[in-house]
């Protein structure tokens, strides 16, 4: 039984995983051909079509690179180098992380604080709500800058404004979320507990707040995977040393593409171990709470 579950499981993830790498050395033959014909022609080559595509999938700055050069140089940065080196994906991981987790605990902690006064203060829901959803309209491409233009010119820099743009983009997904969990409750719960003589704070702690649990655990996966992409972008306009947007950026400089793609792939593995994590803390949560598994 366990171990259909298992199959069951995993083997759609394989298989999607199993037609995205197909899907891509056929991208990276398709798109490395012409550049590899155009060096062909002028080095008087003739090769046979297996010799041509083996030459695609291993050029040294490919447009596309394939998926085992990508993995080969994910391996050599992770594992072979140094954890102080310039070119360790795993000290450009930890420089990003600092500034997600920093971005993702205050942009947690603002989306609750405005998810209760909207659901507490009927004011704040008929002014604040429409602001917040405009605020998200704004491309952080265009708010980076500003944010690191300002903070720059009294003197904040480093991990500030990177953690200030990863809140910008981790509070929503909360607040909506809390917003919808703080009035999950039925209104025949909300009538016993006003049966049973309970206060406003009462009924917030002892109903709104577990009822709320679900929704802000789910939200914060959407939080923690955002507020990543913050501090990745938040490092492209800082000209920062360090960091996935650096490796990106300097990537981009130097047409080092191969390089490129392993940090998008180092950001990717640092987002799904993120979210995983807080799906562990959902799960704990949910077991502290009574819940049973489904």
């Amino acid at each position: 039984m366990r171990s259909e579950t298992f199959a069951s499981r995993v083997g759609p993830v394989l298989t999607i995983v199993a037609t995205i790498i197909v899907i891509w050395y056929a991208a990276a033959v398709w798109m490395n051909a012409p550049f590899q014909r155009d060096l062909d022609r002028r080095g008087d080559v003739t090769s046979t079509t297996m010799e041509f595509i083996v030459k695609t999938l291993s050029q040294p700055k490919p447009i596309v690179p394939a998926p085992h050069q990508v993995a080969q140089n994910v391996f050599e940065n992770t594992f072979l180098r140094k954890v102080t080196s310039n070119r360790s994906l795993v000290y450009h991981s930890w420089i990003t992380l600092s500034s997600t987790l920093a971005g993702f605990a205050f942009g947690t902690l603002l989306g609750v604080l405005i998810a209760v006064g909207i659901v507490h203060v009927k004011a704040l829901d008929r002014s604040l709500m429409p602001w917040i959803i405009a605020s998200q309209t704004v491309p952080i491409l265009a708010i980076a800058p500003m944010v690191v233009v300002v903070l720059a010119a009294i003197n904040v820099t480093g991990l500030i404004p990177k953690a200030l743009i990863s809140t910008y983009l981790s509070f929503f997904p909360v607040a909506v979320g809390m917003v919808k969990g703080l009035r999950s409750p039925d209104i025949i719960q909300l009538d016993l507990m006003r049966t049973y003589n309970a206060s406003r704070w009462q009924t917030f702690w002892k109903l709104r707040v577990p009822a709320s649990m679900p929704f802000l655990f789910t939200s914060m996966k959407v939080a923690v995977a955002a507020s990543l992409v913050g501090a990745i972008v938040a490092e492209l306009p800082t000209g920062a040393a360090a960091g996935i947007g650096s490796k990106l950026l300097a990537g981009s400089y130097y047409s080092q593409t191969i390089d490129m793609w392993a940090a998008l792939i180092a950001g990717s593995l640092l987002a799904a171990m993120l979210v995983t994590i807080v799906g562990v803390g959902a799960r704990l949560i949910d077991r502290r709470m009574g819940v049973r598994p489904a």
